[in-house]
């Protein structure tokens, strides 16, 4: 299959995400300057400065859980693309996650309102802090809290410090240079230049689409394996063996495997849906009153793990040429 047909396919299948969460984080780094010091006269070995706290840890701590639960979703529906450069959402998934991430953003809102109302007060507490700290660390205390107090943003600036975006963007390659946009004496320089640029950008996305929806499906099977592992140590280690929860992490697992699952990964697929069918049907409490069922069930979710660490190992070829054969059934349906 062409490149640019696989590439289009990936398009329709998903789009690309990228999220950004930004707040101040309340901290400085300490110059031997500020403390009086002769910057000659400090050695790494004798005395730290680095990065310091301005406040408390806990007075963002708000903005860290938000910013840690926007990516910890983003990082379990999506897939890098392109060495990072965004994350590959698929269509299955879009709803859930920028609804989930609509939410995040409203929690973001409040946190930072409610910071804002309580700035001056955190402000003034923490330079209190740092005057009697800057006694014992300087010859000129009045001089630490200055360049202190002037690391702290203006109240009426506070906003500049904090932002919490959703961005979506569609795959697309880029495309020659429209003569109008450019003056007529730089014309065919220009669009000479622009079109030797598009050429290459289309040659390294086309050659990375197939590695990419390989190395996806490579991912959700070395996720399978890893979640079975887990699951295994439960069984051993856990005061009560099995417990409903670690039954019920392996039928989640199913279910947003089927929303990743845009390569259509039909091996890995039959094997979760043999698993989910014989065991996860039958509750835990049953498992630790039935030892033989007990066994059954944990010699099944090793046999998966098993399964999946090979598939993970092996050549994924055969998985991106079924992506690719069903573009191409789905564009001869379109023509």
């Amino acid at each position: 299959m062409a490149q640019t047909q696989m590439l289009d396919l990936l398009t329709r299948e998903g789009v690309l995400l990228s999220v950004s969460v930004r707040y101040w984080r309340a901290a400085k780094k300490l110059q031997a300057q500020d403390l009086g010091l002769d910057p000659d006269d400090v050695t790494d070995r004798l005395i730290s400065l680095g990065h310091k706290r301005l406040m408390p840890k806990d007075a963002l701590a708000g903005f860290a859980l938000i910013e840690s639960r926007a990516h910890a979703l983003v990082d379990s529906a999506t897939f890098p693309f392109m060495n990072g450069l965004a994350r590959f959402l698929p269509n299955r998934k879009l709803g859930e996650v920028t609804r989930r991430l609509g939410e995040l953003e409203a929690e973001f809102r409040e946190a930072r309102t409610t910071f804002a109302n309580k700035y001056a007060g955190l402000r003034e507490e923490a330079l209190r802090e740092w005057r009697e700290q800057a006694r014992r660390l300087s010859s000129d205390p009045d001089k630490v809290v200055a360049s202190v107090s002037a690391a702290f943003p203006a109240p009426d600036r506070l906003d500049r410090h904090f932002g919490f975006s959703t961005s979506l963007f569609q795959i697309r390659v880029p495309e020659a240079l429209d003569a109008e946009l450019v003056q007529a004496g730089d014309r065919q320089e220009l669009m000479r230049a622009r079109d030797l640029a598009a050429q290459e950008a289309r040659r390294r996305i086309g050659e990375g689409v197939e590695s990419f929806v390989g190395d996806c499906v490579t991912s959700l099977r070395q996720q399978t394996a890893t979640l079975c592992e887990e699951m295994l140590e439960a069984f051993r280690t856990g005061k009560t063996g099995v417990h409903q929860r670690t039954l019920n992490r392996l039928t989640e697992f199913i279910d947003n495997f089927r929303a990743l699952n845009f390569a259509s990964d039909a091996e890995l697929d039959s094997r979760l849906t043999e698993v989910r069918q014989r065991f996860l049907n039958t509750t835990a409490e049953t498992y630790r009153d039935d030892a033989g069922a007990r066994t059954r069930m944990t010699e099944g979710i090793r046999n998966l793990a098993n399964a999946a660490r090979e598939l993970a190992q092996a050549d994924t070829s055969a998985v991106v040429e079924g992506f690719g054969r069903m573009g191409t059934r789905r564009f001869t349906l379109a023509a």
